[in-house]
């Protein structure tokens, strides 16, 4: 073998791969620090047993390295044999193509387990932009000589949308809700902007919410052990019934906590001294990522006040651009986050069941289209002024 040739492999678990050499091409310097992409997360959801072949995710994480055997470029994959938490909903394709007679799963994913969080995909190490051909030929050789009915790339940045295209994926896009940090000094400065009946909507949820309750952020080592039994205790009933099975473990929690508290913000509230209900946050360098939350406790608004007003004041008060408050949620909008775009890449081996799927994608961007126009008319801020 040409010893200059890119060298293409894939391996099962992430293990056995320096986390050093994962992170340079996850986080390479000049891109915005994106912690779900880091080895300490990603193996974290292995070795927790939160994503393994028990749990129907078996590793296949494509590897890319240059003549003298160094880590240029990679992707994380996995073979799925469900659609359980990816959230780009893809069961509708399963069940038509298993009426068909076809076998959809196993199939490919390459995404971040549990995570509808837009970022690089194609994880591609500075000065090695080259590498993007081959690494996507590596991820598409490993469909084709496995047999695969398909390979799904999740919440890809839209800057690789136009590569994966022209490489014959097809795009699909969807909507979610992010916040966006116009270089407020306070949660008032963004009040401010807002009509002046969502803006009474507000703070008559803040009010309603936050009675008779102190807030906590708590991010580093200030983090406790007796911080995540409770936070599991919240997880655990929400996942119950939200997905019917929560998709993390008690030592999720405990890994990322020892592997990267720096990343982690959790914000609770507390009544009397008393932890009632929290949401998990992870922290990059200009976003902050709303993950998991729970209660126990029914009272109205706390979801919003915990989940959304309080990651606002965080932002603002740490100068992070975005907040990004998870998949869906409609009513993320009169609170003042504004609909944005979301991506993913499609590969379907049998040329008529991807005629198929391509014809339904069309039809389905024009609708989501249509719906980003609507949502962005009538999102809550001032009106021609």
């Amino acid at each position: 073998m040409d010893a200059a040739l890119p060298q293409i492999s894939s391996v099962s678990t992430l293990a056995g791969i320096d986390p050093a050499e994962w992170n340079g091409v996850a986080n390479p310097p000049g891109v915005p620090y994106d912690p779900f992409l880091t080895w300490e997360f990603l193996e974290a959801m292995e070795s927790s047993g939160a994503a393994t072949p028990r749990t129907g995710w078996r590793g296949a994480h494509i590897l890319v390295r240059d003549g003298n055997g160094r880590l240029r470029a990679a992707m994380p994959m996995w073979f799925k044999y469900h659609s359980r938490g990816e959230f780009v909903f893809d069961q509708s394709w399963a069940e038509a193509w298993e009426r068909a007679g076809g076998e959809y799963y196993p199939k490919l994913l390459c995404a971040v387990p549990f995570t509808p969080v837009t970022g690089r995909r194609l994880l591609v190490g500075p000065d090695a932009n080259a590498y993007h051909a081959a690494l996507l030929d590596g991820a598409l050789q490993l469909a084709e000589q496995t047999g695969v009915s398909s390979m799904h790339i999740n919440f890809i940045e839209e800057t690789e949308a136009p590569f994966l295209e022209a490489a014959g994926l097809l795009i699909r896009t969807d909507q979610q809700f992010h916040w966006q940090n116009d270089g407020y000094g306070s949660f008032d400065d963004f009040l401010a902007t807002l009509s002046s009946e969502k803006r009474k909507n507000l703070r008559k949820e803040r009010a309603k919410a936050q009675a008779g309750l102190t807030f906590q952020h708590v991010r580093g080592s200030e983090i406790t052990e007796d911080h995540l039994d409770i936070f599991f205790e919240f997880y655990m009933d929400t996942g119950s019934r939200k997905w019917g099975s929560p998709y993390l473990t008690r030592k999720s929690f405990s890994m990322l906590r020892e592997r990267m508290a720096d990343d982690l913000l959790f914000i609770f509230a507390c009544e009397e001294g008393r932890i009632i209900a929290g949401a998990m946050n992870l922290v990059g360098s200009d976003t902050l990522y709303g993950r998991y939350w729970g209660t126990l406790d029914g009272r109205p608004m706390l979801h919003f006040e915990t989940c959304y007003y309080q990651a606002i004041d965080y932002a603002i008060a740490h100068g992070l651009k975005t907040v990004e408050a998870g998949a869906q949620g409609g009513h993320k909008l009169a609170r003042g986050y504004g609909p944005v775009l979301t991506r993913s890449a499609h590969w379907i081996a049998h040329p008529g069941f991807r005629d198929a799927v391509a014809d339904y994608l069309q039809r389905e961007r024009a609708a989501v289209d249509e719906d980003f126009g609507y949502l962005k008319e009538r999102t809550p801020f001032k009106k021609g002024e």
